[in-house]
């Protein structure tokens, strides 16, 4: 069975044009079908965004269905995650990672864990967004591994993680993923070509945008769409990769 990834920071639906945009992110992610879609830096109902609530707006505009996790909540303005699916789903966990508090101002973070079934298959979904400091990095990515999310019990290979980690494959953050999961863009999960770069859009050359696998899945497929209108709907370009779920 195969399953079509993708992830995407969409910058709040502003694009490198600083034109705000709903209809174009959902174009850019329409243009490549995927199964599941793991979002980054949505606006709900924020004054700066016209009140709309994106995660919402791009979930009608897709067919899917979504859920949505606020890492930042401001009255009533949302800022966060979501997950967008067109296969059957259900909610297992959206919470807070952990805050790095000896620096002032920093963003909240969070995750969102959803399973989807796959045929008959379940397989384990979580999105995040880690933050911009080492130190904050470290402690939300052991968080994410640890009994909370990944060594919960409820949570059984096959099991994807991914999002914007703001962290290069250099980085002790990633390493310590890599650790727990495979890269899918890494011949250990069956992918021998050169890894697929997402940041910034108008000319990518790093890797801050990272899908992590367990067992039972392989990777057949990465890419990262170079149209005009990738190129320009966000800061980030989506990244896809296309997985086979291996049987036992």
């Amino acid at each position: 069975m195969k399953l079509r990834l993708m992830t995407y920071n969409v910058h709040r639906c502003v694009g490198g044009d600083r034109r705000l945009d709903v209809e174009r992110v959902a174009e850019v992610i329409s243009a490549h079908e995927p199964d599941v879609v793991a979002l980054q830096e949505l606006d709900v109902g924020r004054l700066r965004t016209g009140h709309v609530d994106q995660a919402h707006r791009l979930a009608e505009l897709l067919k899917m269905g979504f859920h949505f996790h606020p890492a930042m909540t401001v009255e009533e303005e949302l800022y966060g995650d979501a997950i967008l699916t067109h296969l059957p789903e259900k909610l297992i966990r959206s919470g807070p990672l952990p805050f790095y508090r000896a620096v002032p101002g920093l963003e909240p973070r969070g995750a969102l864990w959803i399973e989807v079934m796959v045929g008959e298959t379940p397989v384990q979904i979580i999105n995040t967004h880690l933050g911009l400091i080492p130190q904050e990095q470290k402690r939300q990515a052991a968080a994410l591994i640890g009994e909370g999310w990944m060594s919960s019990d409820r949570w059984k290979a096959p099991g994807v993680l991914l999002g914007d980690f703001n962290a290069t494959p250099y980085s002790a953050t990633y390493r310590l993923l890599k650790a727990a999961a495979r890269d899918a863009q890494s011949l250990a999960a069956g992918w021998a070509k050169a890894p697929t770069a997402t940041f910034p859009s108008t000319f990518p050359f790093m890797r801050i945008d990272h899908v992590f696998l367990t067992k039972g899945l392989k990777t057949v497929n990465v890419f990262s769409p170079y149209d005009a209108l990738a190129r320009v709907a966000s800061d980030h370009l989506p990244l896809v990769v296309d997985l086979e779920i291996e049987e036992g």
